[in-house]
């Protein structure tokens, strides 16, 4: 994502633009060297619901305030995260596998690409607002987790749709539904989970933030070249073939967007009964 942001911003803003991978700590690490750069808007973070909302309840000394410490630029992309089961699980639709949990309590399992993740707190909204209890497994990242349910270890999983595409195409696993609030264009044949269960939602993004007390008027030009990147043709294309779809907002929304996003996550980190580290 960050470097199909840099191939394009580059010509626009007339210089080149080098994208610095600082991996560790579900992008933690990354945002607090962003955190404490200068507010000059030479140095942006290309931000996750991970590190700017999820990961600041599951530590007990985190290092930065994912409020006071950033700017918000532009949100990017929203990451498309699908339900899927076996091909030989009873369940075709999220009302039977609702139904199936209540007939089956504390029997069905469900598989994530790591505690605190959005694709674990997807499967804690479900539990929370069905009124069901499936048990959470979690994996190392999303491939183990789908090599368990390919080979019928795993019962549910909840999977970026980049990793579960393949095996949706192949009929290897089955959809049941997708976890934003309206049917992916990828896959329009899969109801949304709110469809079904009212107030479901729950989103895994990408978005551009900078140091905290960056100029207005270089977060408005910045906020506009990468509004412009995501409604090229050939970027909108890439993303959906990534499982991605384009998020176009202004500074003030994602702001917004932010501090409900923290709320529904700190809500959902306690009641999966996650404690910080």
């Amino acid at each position: 994502m960050g470097r199909i942001l840099a191939d394009r911003l580059a010509p626009s803003l007339g210089q080149a633009i080098i994208v610095d991978n600082r991996a560790g700590a579900g992008g933690t690490l990354g945002a607090d060297n962003v955190a404490k750069a200068a507010p000059d808007g030479y140095t942006l973070l290309l931000g996750t619901d991970a590190s700017q909302a999820t990961n600041v309840y599951l530590s007990k000394r985190f290092p930065y305030d994912p409020i006071k410490s950033f700017t918000p630029v532009a949100a990017v992309a929203t990451n498309h995260i699908v339900l899927v089961v076996h091909p030989s699980f009873p369940a075709r639709t999220v009302a039977e596998l609702i139904q199936y949990a209540k007939s089956h309590p504390g029997k069905l399992s469900f598989g994530s690409s790591g505690p605190g993740s959005a694709h674990h707190l997807a499967g804690q909204l479900l539990n929370e607002l069905a009124g069901i209890d499936m048990v959470h497994v979690a994996y190392k990242g999303g491939s183990p987790a789908m090599t368990d349910l390919l080979g019928g270890q795993l019962q549910v999983l909840f999977a970026s749709l980049s990793t579960a595409r393949p095996y949706l195409d192949s009929g290897k696993v089955r959809a049941l539904g997708v976890i934003s609030a309206n049917r992916v264009k990828g896959l329009p044949q899969v109801p949304a989970i709110g469809e079904s269960l009212p107030g479901y939602e729950i989103n895994s993004w990408f978005a551009v933030f900078g140091p905290a007390g960056m100029p207005v008027s270089v977060v408005a030009r910045m906020s506009n070249e990468i509004n412009k990147v995501l409604t090229q043709p050939p970027v909108i294309e890439l993303l959906e073939k990534n499982g991605l779809s384009p998020w176009i907002s202004s500074p003030e929304d994602l702001a917004k967007r932010l501090k409900s996003e923290l709320l529904t996550r700190e809500r959902l980190v306690k009641a999966a009964g996650l404690e910080p580290e």
